[in-house]
């Protein structure tokens, strides 16, 4: 049966836009609301050596990245689910609300560990919120739209990254870094209003998908696992073998929750779907560490670090909105080979430029900026492209699923990724080594798998 990326037909009026009467409503609802979890992912990244070192929390420090990826996992499997039965104004607001808690949390907690339980609140607030918008994008937009939807998501970071790094930082600065996390609540109940006006016009589905309830069950196994195998990692001995078990418990559970032949990179939809989650997993792993790389080995402050946040964040912007308006005359497989070409380029430029900075060759702080830059321009090119390309073999069944499928993967990639960086950087130290070489070899080979799966993204299932 051929499959549609749209329940909406792709027959309205030639020159219609985002913008147009049809769809402002929406678009700037969804814009608004990739604005403020883009601040609040520029925000943390830039302030969290400022938190560790508040709350004598370095040894959670990888923890807190991967929490909310990890956790996000459930909200979005959860929220797949959900719409697929019942549309997606409940699981939007439930997202919201769960999001706004988490933020609560971070920004009022007295220990390390209580800030990490509100990154994982925060975690599966953010993972619906993104299946919601996903969800909204195919049921909303006719096709030909979708791609500049996508586009416009990855334009959303912009302003963020312009003025978000230095923001929290003066915020860090003035006020204390937890109302980085407290102000961004006000923040979030403005999106909503947009956006729920939409969501709630959409009707509910007639004939509801019948996926078991025992995914949610594999997604929490999944999330938990990966919370494990970072915090048992960092051990020896009969922990580390608690380690290697969770990360089996990390497979079993994540299968379910893709389609079949994803963890293979079968041909097609499969290799889309992990194509996705090897970016995030390789990009994020590299990003969480950036700020402070520049603090710990090039001696820049946060706000002079946070400038490379800045920098990544409008040409990510950038490079989509040229892939967006290429179309179709780069099809979606060529975005992805060439996209996750260049983030490995950048990784591997990053890697080299840090271990020859620990060797104590003198380095420029801007070179590993260039490179960091870098990899954004693949990301820019491929990230948005791994959405189209999922709803192009998507069909009204299984939008949801697949929706889910994609950010799960995302999410969970970058998790899973985050969770070894920290046993790579434990193990590191305990050997008296840098490392930071460590965590951006990971990067790389994670670089390295995600370059062979975009091969196969392009070819068609058997």
């Amino acid at each position: 049966m051929p499959v549609t990326s749209s329940t909406t037909p792709d027959t309205g009026a030639p020159r219609e836009r985002l913008l147009s009467p049809a769809y402002a409503t929406t678009t700037i609802g969804l814009f608004s609301l990739i604005v403020f979890a883009a601040f609040e992912s520029m925000a943390v990244t830039t302030v969290m050596p400022t938190v560790a070192r508040g709350l004598d929390g370095f040894d959670l420090y990888a923890l807190a990245f991967a929490a909310p990826f990890a956790s996000g996992v459930v909200g979005m499997v959860a929220a797949g689910m959900w719409t697929d039965r019942r549309g997606p104004l409940q699981p939007l607001l439930a997202s919201l609300a769960t999001f706004s808690l988490g933020l609560l949390v971070c920004g009022t907690a007295p220990a390390m560990e209580v800030f990490v339980l509100g990154r994982v609140v925060q975690g599966v607030g953010s993972g619906a919120m993104i299946v919601v918008a996903y969800v909204l994008v195919g049921l909303v937009y006719p096709a030909r739209l979708q791609g500049a939807v996508f586009a416009s998501f990855a334009a959303a970071w912009v302003l963020p990254a312009l003025f978000g790094p230095g923001v929290a930082a003066f915020v860090a600065h003035a006020l204390g870094w937890r109302w980085v996390f407290l102000g961004i609540v006000v923040l979030v109940a403005v999106a909503a209003a947009l956006v729920t006006g939409t969501a709630r016009r959409q009707p509910v589905p007639e004939d509801p998908g019948s996926a078991s309830p025992a995914r949610l069950g594999w997604a929490v196994l999944a999330a938990g696992a990966v919370l494990a195998l970072e915090l048992l990692g960092s051990g020896t001995g009969l922990t580390l073998l608690a380690a290697a078990g969770a990360f089996v418990l990390v497979v079993v559970g994540l299968r379910p929750l893709l389609p079949p032949g994803t963890l293979s990179g079968g041909r097609g939809l499969p290799s889309v779907i992990a194509t996705r989650g090897l970016l995030a997993a390789s990009f994020f792993c590299a990003e969480a560490y950036i700020v402070y790389v520049l603090q710990e080995r090039w001696d820049l402050t946060p706000g002079q670090a946070g400038i490379a946040l800045t920098c990544v964040g409008v040409v990510w912007a950038s490079a989509s909105q040229v892939s967006s308006r290429l179309g179709e005359r780069v099809s979606n497989g060529t975005a992805l080979r060439f996209g996750t070409a260049v983030v490995l380029l950048g990784l591997t430029g990053i890697a080299v430029l840090v271990w020859l900075r620990s060797g104590g060759t003198a380095v420029p702080a801007a070179a590993p900026v260039a490179a960091y830059v870098l990899a954004s321009v693949g990301m820019g090119f491929a990230y948005p492209r791994t959405g189209v390309a999922m709803l192009a073999a998507t069909t009204d069944e299984d939008r949801g699923f697949n929706s889910s499928a994609l950010t799960v993967a995302d999410s969970l990639g970058a998790a899973l990724a985050l969770s070894v960086s920290g046993i790579a950087y434990a193990s590191a130290e305990r050997a008296d080594l840098d490392p930071f070489p460590a965590v951006y070899a990971l990067a790389v080979a994670i670089g390295v798998l995600g370059v062979l799966v975009a091969a196969r993204a392009a070819r068609p299932a058997a």
